[in-house]
């Protein structure tokens, strides 16, 4: 195992380490803020096929070329589907990065997607800076009772908010002073 991927088990391992205490009370606080609106859902894409971004030769419109979701993963978005279906939760946007495995997360659990460029992910390139304020600017606008959500990848979601999430997590967020969005709930479905 290389440095980068003992850094990424250790993360993942703390990401969920901080879950378990939680239970049934986070779960309900999640649906709770939902049900307010006024927030911006991020979602990192469903589990995957083992692997640390994209295989060599890897093209952006091609999804063969792509690290893609696993039978688990695709099981999984579809339970975040049926949990946001269950709890009544409309969203008012489905945007997603262009990758398959996001675009294939948002449309097995929402049955839709907007590709948003902002949301791509940024793991090897520099445009992480220009992206986050993009989004960050957009979040602003997102009044009650609408909820947004994004489905996108775990460099961005940790750019936008200082944490690290799982695949498939859930983080419930709603803009704040200066360039962070305020996590308020969590969830792994």
């Amino acid at each position: 195992m290389t440095d980068h991927e003992t850094t990424i088990a250790r993360r993942r391992l703390l990401a969920a380490c901080a879950l378990l205490p939680l239970g049934a009370q986070a779960d309900e606080r999640f649906w709770s803020l939902l049900r307010e609106g006024g927030c911006v859902v991020l979602m990192r894409h469903a589990q995957t096929v083992a692997g640390v971004g994209d295989p060599p030769g890897f093209r952006l419109g091609d999804c063969r070329t792509q690290r893609n979701l696993s039978d688990e993963g695709r099981e999984q978005a579809r339970r975040v589907g049926e949990a946001f279906r269950q709890q009544g939760i409309v969203l008012s946007q489905v945007r997603s990065s262009a990758w398959c495995r996001c675009t294939d997360t948002a449309d097995l659990a929402f049955g839709r997607h907007q590709v948003w460029p902002a949301i791509n992910s940024f793991f090897r390139n520099n445009s992480g800076e220009a992206q986050t304020r993009e989004v960050l600017k957009a979040a602003t606008s997102v009044r009650t009772p609408e909820n947004w959500m994004l489905v996108t990848h775990q460099v961005n979601i940790s750019a936008l908010t200082g944490e690290f999430p799982a695949m498939g997590e859930l983080f419930v967020t709603r803009p704040s002073r200066g360039d962070r969005l305020t996590v308020m709930a969590r969830l792994v479905v």
